[in-house]
């Protein structure tokens, strides 16, 4: 092994280790690691120790080599191991716990070699072979070997993160870091820009994640250039461990400004102008990312003025305009370019040479002396160019100068200066000395400075003007003195004293300006100087003086004044109730003497003369007493004292404020009632008067005390007010306060009347009256103000025009408010709205029912109502018989005017009843035509009267025919139509319809579909054609006929060019597509087929009976489609009989029943050869509601169940509903009740 440290290389040799070069200014750094443990303290042998024959040196080897440490012994036989840190491996060649070490050579000839193979760090460590005592020897240990493992580094982290790109700017400086993974050594790192290594560069060796492991952290600073756009910034690190550095880089963008700016003088003589030149400079700039903006500077201030680019040639251009004037000599013109990423501006610049005469002529030095004494001037030019020559001139006397003088100026001008020395006389006084610089530049021009010689002499008089001596001047008399003289030059310094020492103006702005000292003025050979005063006490008598030089003159004032200070003396300061006081006024000082008087609050008191006392300021002094005994009252009254001067007519006054100690007191403004409104705030005010004042204030309601701390609604304030927000009207009564200060307590009741809006406590719901009969409506509040006008009534309803009160008296009276009713009608039932509003939101507002009871009416749709069913003992029917009316209605039935026993199984009664509106519903079981054809009468009972109906229960039968067929709509080729159906005879009926054209013989059939329908729009027509048109209905039983006129119409159809009329702005229904004649029906080729009904058509019997058989089988399926339509038929009719007319409404209710919101329909379910149907419950009874917003009240009227629904019904055969029940009176009143014989209106068998 061998080190070559002078040359910074190392190269560490040994069995099986390849030998690492490696040059580099950081190897002290990174050798640290492998010299700290051992080969500074075990020195590197020289040669073989005795007892063994080889011995490796110290080894360097990277990790994941093998290496072999030779240990040659001259005693073969001995036992010889290896020591790692002092750790015996022992003697066995595989050595156990360390799979990786063995030992290898002949153990005859002495070898016993440690071979480690992929080393690792940990054995990085000292080595010793020890061979034991033996026969052929002693024991022996060899020099420690060192075996140092090279760890390479696996990465290098580099910030900018490696492989991005990074946006500089260039010229700046940034910061790159790189640090290496764990290595042994610590690597070296080095940076490389551009190609060129980075050479500033700091480097710092951190531990590394395992002992004997090193971290290399790096820093480059890197100023970028624009030549480094584009290219590669590379971290390498090398260690002794790699034969190759890795590396790491990312690429730069590097963002650069533009060229510099160029600018094109317009002339020869680059910044040569003239005074008065109109100037136009142009500027260009080339290149930069983003192109360049210039800006113009003039003496470094921007001017404003525009610029352009030409993105093409990225060349941005300014211009320049400006009149050059004398000043701009010297100007410098900037013009700057730059752009986003510019570190600085780029700057052009030329300065303006301009020609330009002197600015300005200053001569130095006095032009004054005194007379007979020498005079040395200077006269100086401002820079000029070119220079210009000076002459002096005293007068019209031109003067030789004593020497002339030229100096470079500002801005590369002149500066020309001329020297001049003369004798003054008394005579030259006042005379101008001029300097006067002249150029032939300048032929035209003349520039001169002039000077007034001042030649000093002294003054020749002094003397005063102003008041005579012995004058009275009052006190604040503004008072002119002035002091002239004559002669002197210079003008004579004019000094005022006031006794000896100096007068001058007050110096803080804030002191009253008492004195004005005017300045030095001149009249010809005259001076003055003026001193006003505005005379003081102090100026009594004062001495106010004048000099100049040696020359000095005097006045004296003589000032009147009033008291100068007016005191009062006390003789106590605390006082009570009833004590005395003597106070004393005394005048300080006043000239003339002043009068002293008393007075309080305006009423003159008695005085005494006090001991008189010295005055100041030459005055005279005064004083007075007098005496006092106070009370409460005359706390803070004021003793006022007056000193009155007669001769000044002015009185001067002082007063004396009373402290008077006492108890608290309550003043007259004390509040004692306090209104506030429930929720809000209050505020009980305290008007009490005490001194001191009052030390607590406790506030107590209805035995309890307020906490002084306030509480969640209270607080009392600092003047002793009750503060209290969220008021109820429990916090009303009368508050007693309690005032207390160390002279005493005081007490006083307030009380707060707290108004709350109004609760409705009492409502009678519902009430009731007999129609024509009289009622009131009570209505019974707690509120607070209770107000004579505060009630007030509505009428809730549908009809604006039934919802007035015209008709109905509203009284009131304290707390309670009536609706008064007389004569009573059904229209005013429903329901009626309290309201109370007494000035304190928000208003009470309470519903109310008002039932008006009435006899029953019933329901009367014809005079003779018929039910049909057949009378063969099998079949069932269901006399439904309707009444309104209050109270709540009985019902009765008799047969041919015999009472009908409901106790005879055969007869089921069910009763319902919702609102006014009741129901009964009679079923007859296994009609018989014998006992059950007749008359049968329902008779409705109340209270107040009875009402019946009769209905004829009959045979089953042909339908009637159907009535009030109309044209509601026309087109070119159709026809919309529109009827109303007749009895139907107990059965299911269709309509048929028959037409002819009048001009075309034969008959035309058209069936409706669907069967039920009451309109249909007959189609296939001719334009401008006339039809007639016949309806008629048919059953199992046969049709109705065509004898009735009501069943035909006749209709002209219009034009094509003629708009379609739609008679009733309706459309009536269509017949499905799809849908053929009825059977038997139709047209063939234009032949004529009669109706099965009425006539056979000519055809073979095999094709009628061919005919019946289709009929048959279209029946079943009629059949099923009609228990499937029996549903949908009932919710119809429930629908028509909800929505009836508005006439045979009532509103009215009763308090026995109950009005459920939320169900409105009811249905009975009968139950009809095992099957269920459901009848609405708008078959049996009407549901009448009150004119009220839903969801207000809770239910008004209770459904009453007469009878339970599901009792058994006995096993009939279904019957169409429509044959049960009766037609409404409406739709039957275009028939005449007699037109029929009674025969076929049912047959009483």
């Amino acid at each position: 092994m061998w080190l070559a440290m002078g040359t910074k290389e190392v190269a560490l040799s040994g069995p099986g280790v390849t030998t690492i070069h490696r040059t580099s200014s950081l190897t002290p750094l990174l050798l640290m690691g492998m010299l700290t443990t051992g080969l500074a303290q075990s020195p590197v042998p020289t040669s073989v120790s005795r007892g063994f024959w080889t011995l490796s040196e110290n080894l360097t080897a990277v990790e994941g080599a093998t290496v072999k440490l030779r240990c040659g012994v001259r005693a073969p036989g001995s036992v010889v191991q290896w020591a790692k840190d002092g750790l015996l491996l022992g003697p066995n060649p595989r050595i156990p716990g360390f799979p990786r070490y063995s030992l290898e050579g002949d153990p005859a000839k002495g070898e016993f070699h440690l071979r480690i193979e992929t080393c690792d760090l940990s054995d990085d460590a000292l080595y010793e072979c020890q061979v034991g005592r033996s026969e052929m020897g002693p024991e022996l240990v060899s020099p420690k070997v060192i075996l140092s493992i090279l760890v390479p580094p696996k990465v290098l982290q580099l910030t900018p993160e490696a492989g991005s790109t990074v946006t500089w700017v260039a010229g700046q400086e940034y910061v790159v870091t790189c640090v290496s993974g764990d290595a042994k050594p610590a690597p070296d790192i080095t940076f490389i820009q551009s190609g060129h290594t980075v050479l500033d560069v700091s480097y710092n060796v951190n531990d590394g994640s395992e002992e004997k492991l090193y971290i290399t952290e790096a820093e480059a600073r890197v100023t970028p250039q624009s030549s480094d756009n584009g290219q590669l910034l590379f971290c390498e690190g090398s260690s002794p461990a790699l034969d190759v550095p890795i590396k790491a880089s990312f690429t730069m963008n590097i963002l650069f400004p533009p060229g510099p700016p160029v600018i094109d003088w317009p002339g020869l003589e680059e910044g040569h102008v003239r005074a008065g030149q109109n100037l136009e400079l142009p500027c260009m700039a080339r290149g930069g990312n983003p192109p360049a903006t210039l800006q113009w500077l003039k003496n470094g201030k921007p001017v404003s003025i525009a610029w352009g680019t030409e993105h093409a040639q990225a060349v941005a251009r300014s211009v320049l305009v400006m009149a050059v004037r004398p000043e701009d000599h010297g100007a410098r013109l900037s013009c700057l370019s730059y752009n986003s990423v510019s570190t600085g501006t780029q700057e052009r610049s030329i300065t303006l040479q301009v020609t330009f005469p002197p600015s300005a002529i200053t001569i130095l030095g006095s032009a004054s002396q005194s007379e007979n004494k020498n005079v040395t001037l200077c006269c100086l030019t401002k820079s000029s160019r070119p220079r210009v020559l000076l002459r002096w001139w005293l007068g019209g006397r031109q003067l030789l100068p004593t020497d002339e003088t030229v100096m470079d100026g500002l801005h590369g001008g002149h500066i020309s200066m001329s020297n001049l020395t003369l004798l003054v006389r008394r005579e030259d006084n006042g005379l101008s000395l001029t300097c006067e610089a002249f150029s032939d530049a300048f032929s035209k021009e003349t520039f001169k400075k002039s000077l007034i010689l001042n030649v000093k002499y002294p003054a020749q008089k002094l003397w005063i003007e102003g008041p005579q001596e012995g004058q009275y001047i009052r006190t604040g008399t503004r008072v002119r003195l002035v002091c002239l003289a004559i002669g002197g030059n210079p003008d004579p310094s004019l000094t005022w004293f006031k006794d000896s020492r100096t007068v001058s103006e007050p110096r803080q702005p804030q002191e009253p300006r008492r004195v004005q000292l005017g300045s030095l003025e001149k009249s010809g050979s005259t001076f003055s100087r003026e001193l006003v005063l505005v005379v003081g006490p102090s100026d009594n008598r004062a001495k106010f003086s004048c000099k100049a030089g040696q020359l000095s003159a005097s006045r004296q004032l003589e000032v009147q004044f009033p008291p100068t200070n007016l005191t009062i003396l006390a003789n106590s300061s605390a006082l009570r109730p009833g004590d005395s006081l003597n106070l004393t006024c005394v005048s300080i000082s006043s000239n003339p003497p002043v009068n002293l008087s008393w007075d309080k609050e305006g009423e003159r008191l008695e005085d005494v003369a006090a001991p008189p006392q010295s005055a100041p300021f030459k005055g005279s002094a005064a004083s007075r007493s007098v005496f006092l005994r106070v009370s409460s009252r005359d706390h803070g009254h004021r003793v006022t004292c007056r000193a009155h001067s007669a001769a000044l007519r002015e009185t001067v006054s002082s007063f004396y404020s009373l402290n008077v100690l006492y108890p608290p007191e309550f003043l007259g403004e004390q509040v004692l009632v306090v209104t506030v409104e429930e929720q809000g705030q209050a505020l009980l005010p305290v008007s009490v008067s005490a001194n001191p004042a009052p030390e607590a204030f406790n506030w107590t309601f209805r035995g309890y005390r307020l906490s002084p701390a306030g509480g969640p609604r209270h607080r009392i304030l600092s003047s002793g007010a009750l503060q209290l927000w969220n008021v109820t009207r429990a916090d009303g009564g009368v508050y007693q306060l309690h005032c207390q200060n160390s002279e005493g307590t005081a007490e006083a009741l307030l009380k707060l009347d707290v108004h709350y809006a109004p609760t409705i406590r009492a409502l009678r719901d519902p009430t009731e009256v007999n129609v024509g009969g009289s009622v009131d409506i009570v209505c019974t509040v707690d509120a607070n103000p209770v107000l004579p006008k505060m009630f007030s009534w509505e009428r809730l309803g549908e009809d604006e025009e039934d919802l007035s009160l015209d008709d109905m008296e509203m009284v009131s009276k304290g707390s309670t408010g009536r609706l008064r009713i007389h004569q009573a009608r059904l229209s005013q039932a429903g329901a009626y709205q309290c309201i109370v509003d007494n000035g304190v939101a928000p208003a009470a507002r309470g519903l109310v029912r008002l039932v008006v009871r009435f006899a029953p009416q019933v329901d009367h749709p014809t005079p003779l109502t018929k039910v049909a069913a057949a009378g063969d003992s099998t079949s069932s029917a269901t006399l439904h018989c309707r009444a309104r009316g209050v109270p709540n209605i009985d019902f009765t039935w008799a047969k041919n005017g015999v009472p009908l026993d409901l106790q005879d199984p055969r007869y089921t009664e069910h009763r319902y009843h919702q609102g006014v509106v009741h129901s009964s519903l009679l079923t007859i079981a296994n009609v018989s035509a014998a006992q059950d054809y007749a008359l049968f009468t329902c008779t409705a009972t109340n209270d107040l009267g009875s009402d019946h109906t009769n209905i004829q229960l009959v045979s089953i039968s042909r339908p009637d025919p159907p009535w009030g067929l109309k044209v509601v709509s026309t087109t070119p080729h159709s026809v919309g139509l529109e009827w109303k159906p007749g009895f139907d005879g107990g059965l299911p009926q269709r309509f048929q319809i028959r037409y002819e054209a009048l001009e075309t013989p034969g008959f035309l059939y058209m069936d409706v579909l669907p069967p039920q329908a009451t309109t249909f729009t007959l189609t296939g027509l001719k334009p401008s054609t006339r039809y007639r048109i016949w309806l008629l209905a048919s059953n199992a039983l046969g049709d109705s006929g065509l004898t009735d006129k009501g069943i035909q119409v006749s209709v002209t159809t219009p034009g094509l060019d003629q708009a379609p009329e739609d008679t009733d702005h309706q459309l009536p229904t269509e017949q499905p597509p799809g849908k053929t004649l009825n059977p038997g029906i139709g047209v063939h080729q234009g032949h004529l087929l009669l109706p099965g009904p009425l006539t056979l058509p000519l055809l073979p019997v095999l094709f009628a009976a061919g005919g019946l058989l289709l009929l048959s089988a279209a029946s079943c399926i009629g059949g099923l489609l009609w228990r499937r339509r029996s549903r949908r038929l009932a919710e119809e009719i429930s629908e028509k009989t909800e929505a009836g007319s508005e006439e045979d409404r009532i509103r009215n209710e009763y308090e026995e029943s109950q009005w459920t919101g939320d169900r409105d329909t009811r249905s009975s379910m009968v139950s009809i050869e095992d099957e269920d149907i459901a009848f609405p419950g708008h078959l049996y009874d009407e549901v009448e509601r009150a004119y009220g917003p839903p969801g207000v009240w809770g239910p008004l009227y209770d459904e009453v169940q007469m009878d339970p629904y599901d009792l058994p019904w006995p096993d009939v055969k279904y019957e169409d509903p429509r044959g049960i029940y009766d037609q409404v009176a409406a739709d039957l009143s275009a028939v005449e009740p007699d037109s029929l014989p009674f025969e076929l209106r049912g047959h009483l068998v």
